[in-house]
């Protein structure tokens, strides 16, 4: 894949070549940054030089000798992302002596997590992120309105974007653009097609098909409206059975009782079935295989409003989630680590895929364009779209910029660029060529795949088409 077209670039050490850390140096290399890997195990490390052109270092990244050979000390940024907690936390220690200007690490113990606005500033951190809570929140909000596939807050969660897929009989399939924002009365917008994995950012005269996934702007507060008018069907989650007990079923579980929602959670592990009775014990904790249809079955799981399949195996998860999807449960949830097959996936009764470990490098490259150009311009949330095939950015508008106060239709938007959205004063605004951005406003934009954006003032162009 080519490298997208880029303004800034960092130089940036990744000490741990997994899942996580492989995601991340593919992500951060497709942005045109400055990679470095470091891991124990050569074989891992000439996978990720060969596939993805980075430079690589066999060590032992918790070692100061190996971080200086890395260049760690010039460096802009470091990410810990080894499998290890205690591991991340040495790595950053180190970094941080060294004199490593931005440091990330992956802290996953929840005993860890609660102790790190102590920690932060003596280990040099400067941002920490823990993919199985990250994951649960995720999970708990698609829950809260279950008639979306994604679900993504901007502007301090008073704009949302979703995705939906439309009924079969639903009014606007054939439908332009143009006339259903007429007929939503310009409450929301439509920002990206899903047409079998290939992603739109539509015109007005764009026509919408059976079968399309839609990705819609609108303000958090007209969302049971929105799914009212688009027609799809609505249910209130009241029960919920996860398989699987692992960490993110308990911070999850954790959510769902706080809601006043029923949770029954399946583990195969008696030892782990003790720890979620202690930690839960509002919960229905069940000792059983719940890869086993007779197991869910006589707990109930038809009766479910949801089931959440978070056990450690990808193919577990995926038939726990088709056996639900098939016996009727209106709701399936599914975590995932291999993401190649997410489009065919979608394709074979498997409904929303979360994946703790993109999730994690997402939210770490959006911490990356906001270091990488920082000012009151830059990136303050980021979402991937179609599996990044477009992204959703959130920026606040600066004091100053000769921009401001001139109507959209008159500014040079780049193309493949879509401003979504202007959150003004408490007010969602759905933007049309007249209005315009005004000082500390809260814009969306939604960009194509060829862009990589980083401040509010790259979605313009100059006179010869080319970003200011």
């Amino acid at each position: 894949m080519a490298e997208k077209e880029n303004w800034f670039t960092m130089r940036i050490v990744v000490i741990g070549d997994g899942k996580v850390g492989y995601i991340l140096t593919k992500l951060l290399a497709q942005e045109g940054h400055d990679v470095v890997v470091i891991d124990r195990n050569p074989l891992v490390l000439r996978d990720a030089q060969e596939k993805l052109d980075v430079a690589v270092l066999t060590g032992n990244g918790a070692c100061a000798e190996v971080q200086r050979e890395a260049g760690v000390p010039d460096s802009d940024l470091l990410i810990a992302a080894t499998s290890s907690d205690e591991v991340n936390l040495l790595c950053s220690l180190i970094a941080h002596k060294l004199g490593c200007r931005h440091i990330v690490a992956r802290v996953r113990n929840p005993e860890y997590d609660q102790q790190m606005s102590l920690l932060k500033a003596d280990l040099g951190l400067s941002f920490t992120i823990n993919p199985e809570k990250s994951a649960a929140s995720e999970i708990f909000r698609l829950l809260q309105f279950p008639q979306f596939l994604k679900r993504d807050s901007f502007a301090g969660g008073r704009a949302e974007m979703v995705e939906i897929k439309l009924p079969k009989d639903s009014r606007f399939i054939g439908r332009r653009i143009d006339q259903i924002s007429d007929m939503l009365k310009r409450r929301a917008l439509i920002c990206v097609v899903d047409r079998g994995g290939k992603i739109f950012i539509p015109s007005g005269q764009f026509t919408i098909f059976s079968e399309d996934k839609l990705t819609i702007m609108a303000a958090t507060a007209e969302l049971p409206d929105l799914i009212r008018r688009f027609g799809v069907p609505t249910k209130t989650v009241q029960k919920v059975m996860i398989v699987g007990g692992s960490r993110t079923a308990a911070y999850l579980a954790k959510q769902l009782l706080a809601a006043r929602v029923e949770v029954t959670i399946l583990e195969r592990s008696y030892e782990r079935c003790e720890e979620l009775f202690e930690l839960l014990p509002e919960a229905t904790i069940i000792n059983g295989d719940g890869t086993m249809q007779s197991l869910l079955l006589d707990e109930g799981v038809e009766e479910m409003d949801a089931v959440i399949s978070l056990t450690g195996m990808d193919e577990e998860n995926l038939l726990v989630s088709m056996f639900a999807n098939y016996i009727g449960v209106p709701k399936t949830i599914t975590k995932i680590n291999r993401l190649e097959y997410t489009d065919v996936l979608s394709n074979i009764g498997v409904d929303t895929l979360v994946s703790p470990k993109l999730l994690t490098a997402n939210e770490i490259v959006r911490y990356v364009r906001a270091v990488g150009e920082s000012g009151q311009d830059s990136v303050e949330t980021l979402y991937r779209i179609g599996e990044g095939k477009a992204e959703g950015l959130g920026f606040t508008v600066p004091q100053t910029g000769a921009f401001l106060g001139v109507p959209l239709e008159r500014l040079p938007i780049r193309k493949g660029i879509l401003l979504a959205s202007i959150v003004r004063n408490q007010q969602v605004i759905i933007p049309r060529g007249s209005d315009c951005m005004m000082p500390s406003d809260a814009v969306i934009v939604v960009a194509g795949p060829e862009q990589t954006i980083a401040r509010l003032t790259d979605i313009f162009t100059d006179n010869e088409g080319r970003a200011l």
